[in-house]
């Protein structure tokens, strides 16, 4: 059975919903029925919330965690998978949006795929690399930036700040992603650094083998 403890079920709440943040920034009302006057200009904003609430409870689930010392192997396990879930569904629903150039969705989701690869060395080498700043500042980068590229060309944001308003926030959202980005590779080749013992053997499977 499962150790569902507070934080494991706050980091299961955010892998549910994960769908709903989806539905809501790509989903078009049903056929069937009239969507709301409002809806078309509220969806960016709705979507926005979702997406902030549910970046949020990634540091509600580690407090949660150490708070309570409750700090659990599936909890090890399911906290990152969480973000990089989240994140990549951000990314690939604003590529598909042409929200976002796709270069930028594959830079991100490569360093994830690479790390959680030499993350999973390091573990059966029985080495742990901690999270370094970087990877900290490079999630929190990446979470404003996919909310300032979800409701950037809102209709909101238009009517209230004009067409110098959509350039500014064209600007701001370009800016913030580009730093998110540099931190995105700044932080793999940190962990890079950190795992180079893992990277330069010898290796357990190596150890065992050579062994007379």
């Amino acid at each position: 059975m499962l150790p569902m403890n507070a934080a494991n079920r706050v980091t299961i709440l955010r892998v549910v919903f994960i769908p709903l943040f989806l539905v809501v920034l790509l989903g078009e009302w049903p056929s069937f029925l009239s969507a709301p006057a409002f809806w078309d200009a509220a969806k960016p904003w709705i979507a926005a919330l979702i997406f902030g609430v549910l970046g949020a409870t990634d540091a509600v689930d580690g407090y949660l965690a150490r708070s309570r010392n409750e700090i659990t192997t599936f909890g090890k396990f399911i906290d990152p998978l969480a973000d990089k879930l989240l994140v990549t569904a951000a990314l690939f629903a604003l590529v598909d949006l042409d929200q976002l150039p796709g270069w930028v969705a594959i830079v991100i989701v490569s360093r994830e795929l690479i790390v959680s690869g030499l993350r999973m060395v390091a573990v059966a080498e029985g080495k742990i690399i901690v999270a370094s700043g970087y990877g900290k500042a490079k999630t929190v980068l990446q979470i404003v930036a996919i909310i300032l590229f979800i409701v950037k060309d809102s209709a909101v944001v238009g009517q209230r700040l004009g067409q110098v308003g959509l350039t500014w926030a064209e600007y701001l959202s370009w800016t913030v992603m580009v730093v998110a980005v540099a931190f995105t590779i700044l932080s793999m080749v940190d962990y890079f650094y950190h795992a180079r013992d893992v990277l330069t053997g010898p290796w357990t499977g190596e150890s065992e083998a050579r062994t007379p």
